[in-house]
């Protein structure tokens, strides 16, 4: 199997390039200066002479998509397709990396795939944007919707944690009414290889089982870096951002299980592995 990894030396992309070259997959890896999807002669004509190209490339300043929406729809939309029109052209698979941003967070049971999507926020209208311009570019794809992703090669919600308790051993308040399931990109890449493997369509959802508030996350993780400190539990109309966020965005992975036969790890089994790492 050939894959082409778009946004390569992002989070997930660096991740991904290891986890399919140690599975002996034949993979290359694209990125910035060398390959750009927001321009139409941005490099496109490199990729795509493969199986599978995986395009991970998307902008994903949450708050800063909210003034920055051109930008925002340039890479998420726009770029999703001119990938899927070039692989359109060159025969291969597309898989779209998107998110549990799509949804509106009313739900109180896991979204499932077929769930009603309704972003409350710029930069989940623009990667349901990308996800509508692959579906209707007559390209064989699967977009996989995952969240809150943390690793190694990029800003995070750990590190910034982490960063803040270096830096101070006063009380760290954090929103306890969103939901999610963190997710380490390391467990992520692992299943994109085993959906790359099936070869299926449409729409699947894989992200880390179970599922905690940002300030149960951050308890973990201040619980393993700095037990003395003191978290404390603050609801999001304390916490003011640019950006609406969903209050409840955990994502339904029974469609993967059924497709792969395994489990996504739990989300504390990715905080563990993800600091022993660093």
């Amino acid at each position: 199997m050939k894959v082409d990894v778009i946004g390569a030396r992002g989070m997930l992309g660096t991740d991904l390039l290891f986890v399919l070259g140690n599975a002996g997959i034949d993979v290359k890896g694209y990125d910035l200066p060398e390959l750009d999807i927001t321009s139409d002669g941005g490099g496109l004509e490199e990729i795509g002479q493969c199986d599978w190209v995986v395009n991970c490339a998307a902008y994903t300043d949450v708050d800063g998509a909210e003034t920055n929406f051109e930008k925002a729809y340039n890479v998420n939309r726009d770029g999703a397709r001119r990938v899927a029109e070039r692989c359109r052209k060159t025969g291969a698979c597309l898989m779209y990396i998107s998110t549990d941003y799509v949804f509106d967070g009313q739900n109180r049971v896991a979204y499932r795939e077929d769930a009603t999507v309704n972003p409350v926020n710029v930069y989940g209208k623009s990667k349901l944007a990308g996800e509508k311009e692959i579906q209707s570019a007559g390209v064989k794809h699967l977009i996989v919707r995952t969240q809150s992703l943390f690793g190694l090669n990029g800003k995070n919600f750990v590190k910034a944690i982490m960063d803040r308790l270096a830096k101070n051993d006063g009380p760290l308040n954090v929103v306890n009414d969103q939901i999610s399931s963190p997710t380490y990109t390391m467990h992520l890449a692992d299943a994109i290889l085993r959906l790359l493997k099936k070869s299926k369509q449409g729409i699947i959802n894989a992200s880390a089982s179970g599922e905690c508030s940002w300030f149960e996350f951050a308890c973990a993780i201040t619980a393993r870096i700095k037990p003395t400190v003191t978290v404390v539990p603050v609801s999001t109309s304390e916490y003011i951002r640019p950006a609406v966020r969903p209050a409840f965005s955990v994502l339904d992975k029974s469609l993967y299980e059924s497709w792969t036969g395994s489990s996504m790890p739990l989300w504390q089994d990715g905080l563990r592995e993800y600091l022993e790492r660093i």
